[in-house]
C-alpha cells in the first residue's frame, strides 16, 4: 500500500521548474517582469552561450530590502499581491512568487540587491535551490539577478536545451517583446560580450523602428479607439505592408504580451477582405481594459488571459482595424510617420506588396479520376455530366453540371441540384486526409524536385532545428542553411501541389508560438486545419468537369464532409419540388 507524503521543498520548486523555466528565454521573460514591476527605467541583459551558462538581469529599480532577500527566493513569496480581490484584477506583470524560487532550484542564483536608503547592497546565494547566508556587497540601488549554469542538477532537462543560435533566438525575441510594451524604459542585450540591441526610453514609434527595423516604421498606421472604457491602440502595417510570416504580430494586454486566440481572430477577420491568404499582417497593437475584466491567472507562464465578456473585447478590436483599414486606398495611405533609413533586422524586401498569387489546385485528379472512370466508364471519356441512361443511379452528390461565380460547383442527382462550396470542400478532404495520416503515425512526405530555399527570422530559423522530429511527423522535411534561412525538401504528400514557402511559413509561426508540444496535443486541429487550407482549391479557378467530379467523389469518401473545418456546410440540396415551386410548375 502505498504511503502518502509531503514533497519536499526542492522537489516542490524542481517540479513548478518544469513548468515555468522551459528554457534560458523562459527565466529572462520571468527577471525583466520583475524588473519591470520593481520601476525600474533601465534593464541590461548578459547572456553567454544563449543563456544557459550565463543569464545577467540588472536594473535600477527600488531594490529589496535586506531582510527580504531569502524570502524572494521562497516559494508563493510575493509583493505583488496579498489577498483574492487582488490576485482578480492584477496590475503587475508577475504575481505568483514561483519565479525565483524555481529558477533557483535548477541553478546556480546570487541575488545583489540595494534599496534607495540602504547603505549598501546585500547579496544571497542559491545553489540547486539550497541558500547561503546573506552577505554585504558593493552595488548601485536596483537589483543584480546572476544565474548560471541552468539546469546544472538535472541533466535530463539541459539535454533538451538546443543549440547556443536557438536559446539565444528566444531570449532575444522574449526582451524585444519588453522593449516593445515599453518604450520609456531603456534596454540592453549582450550576448558572449556583443551587443545585440541598445534602446534608449523613446517614443512607441520610434521603439517599433529601433525593433523592427525602419522600413515597417515608415508605413505603419496609428490606430487608437476606446468603446467601453476598452482601449486598442498602437501600429498596424497595411495591407501592401504584409510579412510571408507571421514574426511581426505583438499583442499586449495592460502592457503583458499574450498569445490570446481570440484577439488572433479578431485581426485575421479584419483583414480577411484585403489580405491575399499567403500574406499576414504585421503589427504592434494595446489593449488597455480594467484589470477586473481579464483574468491573467491562466497558465503558469502568464502568457494566455481569459476576458469577462470576450465578445466585447473581439468586436472593439475588429471594428477598430475595419474602420482604419477602410482608408487605405490605391495611391497610398497615411502613415504613422514618415521615416527614413533600412530594416535593421532583415531587407527591405522582406515588406512585399500583397498582390495577386494563384496556386495550384492540389486535386488528386489523376486518381480520383480513375476512380470515377471505374464507376462510369462509359461516360467519363467524354466527360458526360449525369447518366444517359436514367435508369442507371447517380452517386449521392451526383454529376458536375458547371461551376457559378468561380466558388460554387454545380451538379445533378437523383433529388435535383446539388450545390458545393467548393473551397470548403475541398479544405475538409485535405483536413481529414491529414488528420487520418497523423493518427496513423506521422504524414507521408513527398519529396519536392526543386527544394524550396526561403528567407526566415532568427526565431523560425531556430524554431527548424529545434521542432525536427515535429516537422518530421507532420511531414516536413527541413533543415536551416544560415541563422536568417532554411530549406524545405519535402511537404505532406497530401499537400505537394500547395506552395511549400508559404505552408511552411504558417507551420513555423504555429510552432515557433505554442512549442510543438502543444501544437501536437491541443492546437493539432487548428495546425491541421490551417495546413489543409493552403493545399484546397481557391475561388475564382476554374476546374475542368473531371476535375469538379473528382472533388465530388471525394466528399462523398471522406467523413465529416458535410462541413467545413469551420463548422460551415459545405454543399446543400436543391430538391426538383422546390425547384418547380419556384418556377410554380403545376400551379
Amino acid at each position: 500500500m502505498s504511503t502518502i507524503r509531503p514533497l519536499p521543498d526542492l522537489l516542490v520548486n524542481q517540479i513548478a521548474a518544469g513548468e515555468v523555466v522551459e528554457r534560458p528565454a523562459s527565466a529572462l521573460k520571468e527577471l525583466l517582469e520583475n524588473s519591470v514591476d520593481a520601476g525600474a527605467h533601465a534593464i541590461a541583459v548578459e547572456l553567454a552561450s544563449g543563456g544557459a551558462k550565463l543569464l545577467k538581469v540588472t536594473d535600477d529599480g527600488c531594490g529589496i530590502d535586506r531582510d527580504e532577500l531569502t524570502l524572494a527566493l521562497a516559494r508563493h513569496a510575493t509583493s505583488k499581491i496579498a489577498t483574492l480581490e487582488d490576485l482578480e484584477r492584477v496590475a503587475s506583470l508577475g504575481f505568483r512568487g514561483e519565479a525565483l524560487a524555481s529558477i533557483a532550484a535548477v541553478s546556480h542564483l546570487s541575488l545583489t540587491s540595494r534599496t534607495a536608503d540602504a547603505r549598501h547592497a546585500w547579496r544571497v546565494e542559491a545553489h540547486g535551490g539550497t541558500l547561503a547566508p546573506v552577505q554585504p556587497a558593493a552595488a548601485p540601488t536596483g537589483t543584480n539577478v546572476e544565474v548560471r549554469d541552468l539546469y546544472f542538477n538535472t541533466p535530463a532537462r539541459r539535454k533538451f536545451l538546443r543549440t547556443e543560435a536557438t536559446e539565444l533566438a528566444h531570449c532575444d525575441e522574449v526582451l524585444r517583446r519588453a522593449a516593445l510594451a515599453r518604450p520609456d524604459l531603456a534596454f540592453t542585450l549582450q550576448h558572449n560580450g556583443r551587443t545585440l540591441l541598445r534602446v534608449r526610453p523613446e517614443g512607441a514609434l520610434d521603439r517599433v523602428r529601433a525593433v523592427l527595423g525602419g522600413e515597417l516604421a515608415a508605413v505603419l498606421l496609428h490606430l487608437d479607439e476606446t468603446s467601453a472604457g476598452v482601449r486598442v491602440s498602437g501600429f498596424v502595417a497595411p495591407p501592401t505592408a504584409s510579412r510571408a510570416a507571421r514574426d511581426y504580430q505583438y499583442f499586449f494586454v495592460n502592457g503583458r504580451h499574450v498569445r490570446d486566440r481570440l484577439l488572433a481572430h479578431a485581426v485575421r477577420q479584419a483583414f480577411q477582405d484585403v489580405l491575399h491568404h499567403d500574406r499576414h499582417p504585421a503589427y504592434v497593437l494595446f489593449l488597455d481594459i480594467d484589470p477586473a475584466r481579464v483574468d491573467v491567472n491562466v497558465h503558469p507562464t502568464k502568457s494566455e488571459v481569459r476576458f469577462r465578456d470576450p465578445q466585447a473585447v473581439h468586436q472593439l478590436v475588429f471594428h477598430a482595424l475595419t474602420r482604419l483599414l477602410a482608408g487605405t486606398r490605391a495611391g497610398g495611405v497615411a502613415s504613422a510617420a514618415t521615416v527614413s533609413g533600412s530594416d535593421s533586422r532583415g531587407p527591405a524586401s522582406a515588406f512585399a506588396w500583397s498582390g495577386p498569387h494563384q496556386q495550384p489546385i492540389g486535386l488528386p485528379v489523376r486518381e480520383a479520376t480513375a476512380f470515377y472512370e471505374t464507376l462510369f466508364a462509359s461516360r467519363a471519356s467524354n466527360a458526360a455530366p449525369f447518366p444517359q441512361e436514367r435508369s442507371e443511379q447517380a452517386p449521392p452528390l451526383g454529376f458536375a453540371l458547371a461551376q457559378l461565380a468561380g466558388v460554387y460547383v454545380l451538379a445533378q442527382n437523383e433529388q435535383g441540384l446539388v450545390i458545393v462550396d467548393m473551397h470548403a470542400a475541398h479544405e475538409r478532404i485535405m483536413y481529414e486526409k491529414l488528420k487520418n495520416a497523423l493518427e496513423g503515425s506521422r504524414v507521408p512526405t513527398q519529396q519536392l524536385l526543386i527544394p524550396a530555399t526561403l528567407q526566415v527570422s532568427a526565431l523560425e530559423a531556430a524554431t527548424v532545428e529545434e521542432s525536427g522530429e515535429t516537422l518530421a511527423l507532420l511531414g516536413f522535411e527541413m533543415a536551416s542553411l544560415s541563422p536568417t534561412t532554411i530549406i524545405v525538401r519535402a511537404v505532406p504528400a497530401p499537400l505537394q501541389n500547395a506552395d511549400p514557402a508559404s505552408l511552411a511559413r504558417d507551420v513555423l509561426g504555429e510552432l515557433a508560438e505554442f512549442g510543438a508540444s502543444r501544437v501536437l496535443t491541443e492546437r493539432r486541429d487548428e495546425m491541421l486545419a490551417t495546413m489543409a487550407c493552403h493545399a484546397a482549391v481557391r475561388a475564382n479557378r476554374s476546374l475542368t468537369t473531371a476535375e469538379m467530379n473528382a472533388l465530388l467523389r471525394e466528399m462523398e469518401a471522406t467523413e465529416r464532409s458535410g462541413q467545413c473545418n469551420h463548422g460551415r456546410p459545405t454543399w446543400t440540396q436543391v430538391s426538383l419540388a422546390e425547384l418547380d415551386r419556384m418556377f410554380l410548375r403545376g400551379q
